[in-house]
């Protein structure tokens, strides 16, 4: 049987206080819609049906290009925005999976679940049904005595004895296709006008084989994002899942309360994460590499038994073996080589550090290309940004021993093996094996002498 999902994201999201759609708000840096788009591809087999509203264009650029959009203009409900799906799917499946941008914590495997239970239940509609100690805005079903489902009441238009009821409607359904565009044209509006895809399930159990219902496995699955409460108790429970995953593959994690990885981040085994640590992005960290305490590491390639203590890493890369901070900062096109230490509160930007060089603390290097096994001494700048906002380059050789305190102005090249002294501001090239001192510096003597 082929199944077709289809995603309601219309949504404004009222009660987020947010000019950000609902479902564009974010968990481990995935929209909330990307999460439930990538469960329900992988439980249909294919790529989902997004019903948008007017505000939700900024979704098509996040989603993979392969995922299908229509629009929902006129917000009328739930039964209305499956409406919009018909003429895109109508003839093209024999099942119809529904779900919400906003329970981004739904499993593939719980979604297949529903799909399986359809597609060997005689009735029309299979319901996922949850049990919580807080409603949160769900609808509640009603059975009869005989525990047949007979209907799900919205909490708005609910009575107290209905809202009394304990089982919860999750909002997540699958519906035999022919049956459901036949249904939809009969839903009635409600005192609101709005369309609710739930009068459905009435309809559906006063037919043969009437409504299947399979209760919710993990309870995390069903937090709701309906205010950003919500959205911080659903960061917590991914937060969990995606630890414990980690975990299980080998990561060493000294706290998994106070680690952040985001859904994008690759790690291998025997790494080691201290606590209060962030990983962002399009992070890759190899094999025996220790971060953190209190480090941020975003769309950055970090290599194998390296070290990052209490630093900021980002769009940057580090080759095997290096020894970064404390509290160091390395900003996009910073690249260490294999060996590398760089002390703490240093600063590199848009340089490459050759393999084995020693950068020591609060020094600056930025627009720079430094040799392999240089020494660059605490508190040394490279001066590359110019009166007329022009970045310019320092070029430092192999071996070359930068004193303490120099400030190399930009353009400048310092040649193989040579020096500056403590204090040195440097405005000319210094070539290979000299030793320039002073302010402006002169070169004074062949250290090869």
């Amino acid at each position: 049987m082929v199944c077709e999902a289809v995603i309601l994201a219309a949504g404004l999201g009222r009660r987020m206080i947010s000019e950000t759609p609902k479902a564009l708000h974010r968990l481990a840096g995935v929209p909330l819609l990307g999460w439930v788009e990538q469960a329900c591809r992988e439980a249909a087999g294919r790529p989902a049906l997004v019903v948008l509203g007017p505000e939700g264009a900024a979704a098509r650029a996040l989603l993979p290009s392969d995922v299908r959009f229509v629009l929902q203009s006129d917000r009328r409900g739930t039964g209305h925005a499956v409406q919009q799906a018909e003429a895109e799917l109508r003839g093209r499946c024999d099942q119809v999976l529904v779900a919400t941008a906003d329970m981004p914590l739904i499993r593939a495997e719980s979604l297949r679940r529903l799909i399986e239970t359809q597609q060997t239940h005689a009735g029309p509609v299979t319901l996922m049904t949850l049990t919580l100690p807080e409603a949160r805005g769900f609808g509640r079903v009603e059975r009869a005595a005989d525990g047949r489902v007979l209907a799900v009441v919205e909490e708005a238009v609910a009575t107290p004895a209905q809202l009394a009821i304990g089982e919860l409607n999750s909002g997540l359904y699958c519906f035999e296709a022919a049956w459901l565009w036949e249904q939809l044209p009969k839903l009635k509006a409600s005192p609101s006008g709005e369309f609710y895809l739930t009068d459905l399930v009435a309809m559906a159990a006063g037919e043969p084989g009437g409504v299947a219902a399979i209760p919710a496995g993990d309870p995390d699955e069903m937090i709701g994002i309906n205010t950003r409460a919500h959205l911080a108790q659903a960061e917590q429970a991914l937060r969990r899942r995606v630890n414990r995953a980690w975990m299980l593959a080998g990561v060493t994690l000294a706290d998994p309360d106070t680690t952040y990885i985001e859904a994008s981040v690759r790690l291998e085994p025997e790494v080691e994460i201290l606590p209060n640590t962030h990983l962002r992005g399009s992070t890759a960290v190899g094999r025996g590499t220790r971060l953190g305490p209190n480090s941020i590491v975003a769309d950055s390639v970090i290599g194998e038994a390296c070290t990052v203590e209490s630093s900021v890493v980002e769009g940057a890369r580090l080759d095997d073996e290096v020894h970064v901070g404390p509290f160091a900062h390395l900003r996009p096109g910073a690249h260490l080589g294999r060996g590398v230490h760089m002390g703490n509160f240093g600063e590199v930007k848009n340089s490459q550090l050759g393999p084995g060089v020693k950068m020591g603390h609060f020094s600056y290097v930025g627009d720079a290309e430094i040799g392999r096994d240089t020494n660059i001494g605490a508190g040394t700048i490279t001066c590359n940004f110019s009166r007329e906002g022009k970045k310019n380059r320092t070029v430092v050789g192999r071996a070359v021993f930068i004193g303490s305190d120099s400030l190399l102005v930009a353009p400048v090249q310092i040649g193989d093996g040579a020096a500056t002294g403590a204090g040195s501001v440097v405005t000319r090239d210094v070539p290979s094996g000299a030793l320039a001192v002073g302010m402006p510096a002169r070169v004074v003597r062949n250290l090869k002498e």
